[in-house]
Formats: structure tokens, sequence, C-alpha cells
């Protein structure tokens, strides 16, 4: 009883820690047409009991960017290269910041070269007590950066009007679709881990009057 026990709660504490892993800082969309112009969505949850308040990207070589949408309670620096490409962006909180129960979105807008394949988002997460987690590392890593996958160009459009338009809507289902498929899969989560303490109280239960 006592094994079926051990392998019960490793399976709960594992269900449990894969939910709090796949909160990552992210770049939306997740996949982009080469040449086309895009609205970016920078995506940052608060994984700690202290609120985030403040937020770097490093923009990727391939990726010009020359608008941000205006945030409450938040302003934002930008860093350039000397031929004033914008190379990094950092938004700071002037108020609470976004805590242990928030997440934020930062939009901003650009271009993707022609040329680009794949872009990596390397982002710096600071928190209220001064430490900073560094969202660099690769795919499998703890910390991963995100990564927004590169398909070929649409022939015969300059990445503006209607096709891009559509382009944009397109991507909007995929990221709504994400966000059910979160939710769901969030849902099931909780429904295997309550059904997993179910269990357990019944094997604890079991025991004692076995005893």
């Amino acid at each position: 009883m006592k094994k079926s026990l051990v392998v019960l709660l490793v399976l709960l504490f594992t269900i449990a820690g894969a939910g709090l892993a796949s909160a990552h800082v992210t770049v939306q969309p997740q996949e982009v047409a080469a040449g086309s112009y895009q609205v970016f969505t920078l995506r940052v949850p608060t994984e700690k009991d202290v609120a985030t308040t403040q937020v770097k990207i490093e923009v990727p070589a391939e990726v010009t960017v020359s608008r941000f949408e205006p945030k409450s309670d938040w302003t934002y620096d930008l860093e350039k290269d000397a031929d004033g490409k914008i190379v990094s962006v950092t938004w700071k909180s002037t108020g609470k910041g976004l805590s242990a129960t928030e997440f934020g979105q930062f939009l901003f807008q650009g271009k993707v070269a022609d040329e680009a394949k794949e872009l990596v988002w390397k982002s710096y997460q600071t928190y209220a007590d001064n430490s900073v987690v560094e969202w660099t590392g690769a795919a499998d890593a703890e910390k991963p950066a995100s990564v927004t996958t590169v398909t070929a160009k649409v022939e015969g459009s300059d990445g503006h009007g209607a096709a891009g338009s559509a382009s944009g809507a397109a991507h909007d289902d995929g990221d709504n679709g994400s966000d059910r498929d979160t939710l769901t899969l969030s849902l099931a989560i909780a429904g295997l881990a309550a059904g997993v303490l179910a269990l357990l109280v019944a094997l604890f239960r079991r025991g004692g009057k076995r005893a």
C-alpha cells in the first residue's frame, strides 16, 4: 500500500509541476510569413509571490520594429544600434506591476525580413525583489526563449492590404485556439489531480480500517 501511495504522490506532483512549467514568457503569433507586417504580442505571466515590475525583450535581427501600443501604468525604453534599428525594448511598471495572479500583454508592430527563417525572442523578467528570470534558453531548457516560425513569403504580396489582414485574422484564430487548448488542458489536469486526491483518501481510509 505504501508503494502505491508513493507512486500516486509522485504522479500528482509531476502533474502540478507540468502545469507550472507551461507558464512561460512568450511572443505571439507563433507563426508568421516572411516579408509580412505583424502585430506581435509579448505575454508575461507572473510566476512568483512578488510582482513583475519590468520586462525586457531583445528584438531578433530579422524583425524591424516600428510602433508600440501604449499600456497604462507602464513606460518603455528603446535601445537602438548605430543604424537606428530597435534592438531591444524594456517595459517598466510605474504602478504595482503584475501580481502573482496576473499576466500582462505588450503589443508592438514590426516587419519580418524576406530572408527570415526563425525568430528567437530572448526576454528578461524582473520582479519586485530585484530577481531576474532570463528566458533565453533552447526549446527544451527550463527557461526557453520564445520562438516564432517563419513560413515562405506570399508571392505577389508586400505584406500590406487584404493579404496582411487575412494573415492577421488567421493568427488571431490560432491564438484563440491555443488559449482554448490551454484551458482544456488545465481543466483536464485539475480533474486528474482531483481524482488522484480522491483515490488517496480512499486508500488511507481503507488502510485505517485494516489497522
